[in-house]
């Protein structure tokens, strides 16, 4: 006779005072944990990369000065919207560094007081960040 022969047939057990826990909560005692909270998404954010900011030049400077000064004639004189490729640095906002975004839009205004770009969408960029400009 085997060890648990006197029991293999028997029926499952079913408690009469509990109900059956569901399969979902059941499985979840089965599964990993993280030892670490957050851990993971500490690495995940140590490995993302960001660029550094240029720093133009004074020629590039001078450049980029004629350009803004051209676009900003052009509002003035004709009331239009020229169309603009605008190249800037958007900082990252958790780490050192950023990223240089390609921006295609009209642009209304030029302000040399509050040092902004206006685009007729509404869109802003920091003078100070745009490395380059390129009407179309």
């Amino acid at each position: 006779m085997g060890k648990y022969d006197d029991i293999i047939n028997l029926p499952h057990p079913v408690s009469k005072t509990h109900a059956p826990m569901p399969r979902a909560q059941r499985a979840a005692q089965f599964s990993p944990f993280a030892a670490l909270t957050g851990y993971d998404d500490a690495v995940r954010e140590t490995a993302r990369l960001t660029e550094a900011r240029v720093e133009l030049d004074r020629d590039a400077l001078d450049a980029l000065d004629r350009t803004l000064h051209a676009l900003e004639e052009r509002i003035a004189a004709d009331k239009v919207r020229p169309e603009a490729q605008i190249r800037y640095f958007v900082p990252d906002e958790r780490k050192a560094g950023g990223r240089y975004v390609i921006l295609r839009g009209a642009v209304k205004k030029i302000d040399e007081y509050s040092g902004v770009l206006l685009l007729t969408d509404g869109k802003k960029i920091p003078l100070g960040d745009i490395l380059s400009i390129e009407p179309i």
